[in-house]
């Protein structure tokens, strides 16, 4: 099977850095690069740009969009009119699309990050308003998205394709969606229930849910947040498991949909 594995970069600021994204550039397939409102800025985002285009065609280059958030890294709810955040999303994935056209490279992705993402993947009527913003700046552009029936319908009606993106760690409900990081053991840091969690995907297509059940989950791609200690061993690990049983990494716009 071919499957993406992607992991958000260029989530520092200014002088301050977190993650280790030239190694992780050397493992995934697609780069979700921060936009300067939950992290990032501008010579973040033109470095980490250049540095996946050093791979060439084997990485895909995306915009990773969140609430104006910097001090709570866009993780905390806010409350902020629906069409404010469809522009708050357009400035984002134009800052990005410009900075990789200045680089030779297309934008091809885009993802919701923390508290927007939750708050689209669980409200239909906000993923339709999120990803209409989204159709309107480039009809082309393929949305990654962990599990969510809101953002999936909402990208029909718009015509846009959404991939699954599988979260090896965090914790989902029932419903595939993303428990609060807030509950025990949301964040898996265990390396080897990553790993177990990755198995069980490529061998069934399913994920044990937080309650224990096992839930049917289609997915492109794997991301692993690159915030989180031990990213890049852990990055490795998946990588090789999945090349074990057979699988590609494949980024998500060259795989057949």
């Amino acid at each position: 099977m071919d499957i993406d594995l992607n992991a958000d970069l260029g989530e520092g600021f200014g002088p301050w850095r977190m993650g280790d994204d030239e190694a992780l550039l050397k493992i995934i397939s697609s780069a979700n690069i921060a936009c300067g409102f939950h992290a990032g800025d501008p010579v973040i985002m033109d470095r980490t740009v250049k540095l996946a285009a050093t791979r060439g065609i084997d990485i895909d280059i995306g915009a990773h969009v969140g609430f104006p958030d910097l001090l709570g890294f866009g993780r905390r709810p806010m409350q902020v009119d629906t069409k404010e955040l469809a522009s708050y999303v357009v400035y984002q994935l134009g800052a990005l699309a410009g900075i990789a056209q200045a680089n030779g490279r297309r934008m091809t992705h885009m993802s919701f990050h923390g508290a927007l993402g939750n708050m689209a993947a669980a409200d239909a009527a906000l993923a339709m308003v999120l990803v209409e913003a989204v159709a309107r700046f480039d009809a082309g552009l393929i949305i990654s998205s962990s599990a969510s029936q809101a953002i999936e319908r909402a990208g029909d009606h718009h015509g846009l394709r959404v991939a699954g993106s599988f979260l090896a760690d965090r914790a989902c409900d029932d419903e595939g969606l993303l428990v609060p990081r807030g509950m025990p053991d949301a964040v898996i840091h265990d390396s080897a229930a990553v790993l177990a969690r990755v198995t069980q995907l490529l061998d069934d297509g399913t994920v044990t849910a937080y309650s224990g059940r096992r839930i049917p989950m289609r997915a492109s791609s794997i991301l692993l947040h690159g915030d989180t200690p031990g990213a890049v061993a852990l990055a490795t690990a998946v990588r090789e498991r999945i090349e074990a049983v057979g699988g590609r990494i494949v980024p998500i716009s060259r795989q057949v949909p």
